[in-house]
């Protein structure tokens, strides 16, 4: 190991390996002034690697010699800054000025075009406020100026769009009848902007007292009406109109600045624990309404026979009235016509006809009976 240097360089082993360079190999020899310096640690940070012939006048690094050499892509040639380095300027105008007041004042100049000049549509309307706070004034359809963002704050809203609030979709929503009945009841509330300024500024959740207003109208609603007319078409219809004309009077009273267009029920249902015995009332209900249809049939039946039989019998005292004694003696005839035509039995009243047995007669007696059938000889008529 006798002779090797360590990356400080001084020797590694020896008699000669103290700190402070004494004897050994590395000793200097004796003449003068013309002795190579003495020998130390080398300092890696110094341009060179500190080796032993830039040594003199050695210094400790600091954080400019560190990075004067150094750019983004490794280490460079002394006094050569690249793009990023230490020596970068922003570029100058031709003339020796700085861009940067005319690149803010382009940014302003953007700033206030895009916050001043306001395009609104035809079916729009937008209100300006100062500081986004107090009310300033009403913008039409059209091109308008605004002092810029944030002096004065401009709110668009589409006034003529129908806007749609579904209430109880997908969730029960249960309403007492005036029957003392529970319904599960859905509707859709159809309404639009009647005056922006109140509807942005009267109120601070518009469409939050659009949903209160609109359950309180149809709980009032419900509360005066019957299940059954609730559940039926006509009922419905008369349901609806009065909670639009509720919902209008409340949102004009506190001034929300809305108009409802409709209400339109979609469910009316019960509720889910008493369904099934609601269905089997419901078939019930379906079943009285059938024998009740069948029994005004029957009556518009009986009803029309008796109208013409009432009919023929008017005329038939007409044509009496005509001729009584004809018209009595062939209501007789057809009488008695009628009243003998299915018997057995001949009435002969004249003189002079030979009887006869009753052939017919006494077959079916004897059918009836099941008993021998009677023969009867046609020849011995003096037995009979």
């Amino acid at each position: 190991m006798a002779g090797k240097r360590n990356p400080w360089g001084k020797p590694s082993g020896g008699s000669g390996g103290g700190d402070d360079g004494g004897d050994g190999s590395d000793e200097s020899p004796a003449g003068g002034d013309d002795a190579p310096p003495p020998r130390g640690p080398r300092n890696p940070w110094l341009p060179g690697g500190g080796s032993s012939g830039s040594d003199r006048g050695r210094r400790s690094a600091n954080i400019e010699d560190i990075f004067k050499n150094r750019g983004p892509e490794g280490p460079r040639r002394r006094g050569g800054g690249g793009p990023g380095g230490p020596n970068f300027r922003i570029p100058q105008r031709p003339g020796g000025g700085s861009w940067f007041p005319i690149a803010m004042i382009a940014i302003v100049a953007v700033w206030f075009l895009a916050t001043s000049l306001h395009f609104i549509q035809p079916r729009e309307q937008a209100t300006v406020s100062w500081l986004g706070g107090k009310y300033s004034r009403t913008l039409n359809p059209g091109t308008a100026w605004t002092a810029p963002w944030p002096i004065q704050t401009v709110s668009v809203e589409n006034v003529s769009e129908i806007r749609r609030e579904t209430i109880g979709d997908g969730t029960e929503n249960l309403i007492l009848t005036g029957d003392q009945n529970l319904v599960d009841l859905s509707y859709l509330v159809r309404w639009n902007i009647k005056d922006l300024v109140l509807y942005e500024f009267q109120l601070e959740d518009p469409q939050e007292t659009l949903r209160e207003s609109a359950e309180s109208a149809m709980r009032a609603a419900i509360a005066e009406t019957d299940l059954d007319t609730v559940l039926s078409g006509a009922g419905r219809e008369q349901v609806e109109t009065r909670v639009r004309a509720r919902m209008q009077a409340l949102l004009d009273s506190y001034g929300a600045g809305i108009a409802v267009q409709g209400v339109e029920i979609a469910r009316t249902e019960a509720p889910q624990q008493v369904i099934e015995a609601f269905n089997d009332v419901l078939a019930a209900r379906q079943d009285a309404e059938r024998n009740l249809n069948e029994a005004r049939r029957y009556e518009q039946q009986m009803l029309a026979q008796a109208q013409g039989s009432a009919a023929e019998f008017n005329e038939i005292y007409s044509q009496y009235r005509l001729a009584p004694e004809v018209t009595r003696r062939r209501l007789y005839y057809e009488t008695m016509e009628g009243v003998l035509r299915d018997t057995d039995k001949t009435i002969i009243e004249a003189d002079g006809v030979t009887p006869y047995l009753p052939l017919p007669e006494v077959r079916r007696r004897s059918q009836e009976a099941q008993g021998p059938t009677l023969t009867v000889n046609p020849n011995q008529q003096g037995g009979q």
